[in-house]
């Protein structure tokens, strides 16, 4: 199979679909990979990296999608690379299609392209490709919070995290104990922060006070208990993600209205729309904006701080998935992993995730394959 990588052109993207080992792995099986120059830059793997295993360097985006028969990417579709896709060509990536634009679905079910969403593969009830990037970004909330604490940025409160002999240290409120709250409570917890978790899931809760500690605070979420901690918290972290369908507003206007001074929201389910109201999509260069006196960090593609990391556990958790499609075609593998299968969006000309379908009025249709041996 012809796997193509474009350079990505999200603001301010630094990753890479695979690392070199990753190519290598496909060279290795038969396959071909053609490469945009210089898309491995901002996670420091040059065109030579990529040759040395067997990669074609091309020169433009449009050879990329010209040459491929699947795309793998991460960021989303952009509307000038969705331009440029070929009919029946498949694309492997985050799509967040649920919060995109309808006009890049339409044209993805014009040319019947087949969109496989990262985020929306399973493997053993949970989502693999997915797990790693939410790893990084519950970690790195932890780490862009604790700046914003500080009195040198805007509005700072000026609280050291782990606080010192006599002085508190700063409270941490995480909603959602998913992979990401995991993560984010872990991290704040070792830095010795205040940590509140709430979930409305008490599986999640038991597991962040047995395998963390039972000196983290949990809470069953509800409006009140919600609202509650978004008044005492320091730094609070939206860590909310629904399959397939854009995050309610769970933290409203009014809760962050009544946060303290200075504190800082970091909304980890920005890019699905966000879980806090006044929430809106900032970039890595310009990350912040300061809204009822609460600064707010909501960048969408948080891995991207630490590229190089997030495209080594990216390739880790992808590459299984793209070498099963590329050794056993489309549809055999689909047949053959259910997982897989459920984070096929578009297919033939018609939407295959029901969620995505009623977002956008769309026609929905069930996935139906047949074995192409």
């Amino acid at each position: 199979m012809r796997i193509g990588i474009p350079k990505e052109t999200f603001p301010e993207e630094k990753r890479i679909a695979l690392a070199p080992a990753g190519v290598n792995s496909l060279v290795k099986a038969g396959h071909s990979v053609f490469i945009q120059t210089d898309a491995g830059i901002g996670s420091h793997f040059t065109d030579e990296d990529y040759r040395k295993v067997g990669a074609n360097i091309v020169y433009t985006a449009e050879e990329v999608f010209q040459r491929a028969e699947m795309i793998t990417k991460i960021a989303p579709l952009t509307e000038p690379e969705s331009n440029l896709l070929e009919d029946e060509q498949i694309v492997f990536s985050f799509m967040h299609l649920a919060v995109g634009k309808k006009n890049i679905i339409e044209k993805l079910l014009k040319k019947k392209n087949i969109a496989i969403a990262y985020e929306l593969i399973e493997k053993n009830d949970h989502l693999p490709i997915l797990h790693s990037m939410s790893e990084i970004a519950g970690q790195l909330a932890i780490q862009v919070g604790e700046r914003y604490l500080g009195s040198d940025s805007p509005i700072g409160r000026g609280i050291l995290m782990s606080g010192i002999t006599g002085v508190a240290p700063a409270a941490v409120v995480i909603v959602g104990a998913g992979v990401v709250g995991f993560n984010a409570a872990y991290a704040a917890y070792s830095k010795g922060a205040h940590v509140i978790v709430l979930d409305k899931d008490l599986r999640r809760l038991r597991r962040v006070e047995s395998e963390i500690s039972k000196n983290i605070t949990t809470v069953a979420a509800n409006q009140y208990t919600l609202a509650r901690g978004a008044k005492f918290a320091d730094l609070l972290i939206g860590a909310v993600q629904i399959k397939a369908e854009k995050t309610p507003n769970i933290i409203t206007e009014e809760m962050v209205k009544s946060m303290k001074k200075g504190a800082v929201i970091v909304d980890v389910s920005i890019d699905q729309g966000g879980c806090v109201e006044t929430s809106r999509p900032t970039t890595l260069s310009e990350p912040i904006f300061i809204q009822h006196n609460v600064i707010h960090y909501c960048v969408p593609n948080m891995p991207a701080l630490v590229s190089r990391t997030a495209t080594y556990g990216l390739t880790n958790a992808s590459i299984e998935y793209i070498l099963e499609i590329a050794d056993n075609g489309l549809s055999n593998a689909l047949l053959g992993d259910t997982g897989l299968a459920k984070g096929v969006c578009t297919y033939n000309g018609f939407v295959s995730n029901e969620n995505i379908a009623e977002a956008f009025n769309l026609e929905f249709r069930r996935l139906h394959i047949f074995s192409n041996n």
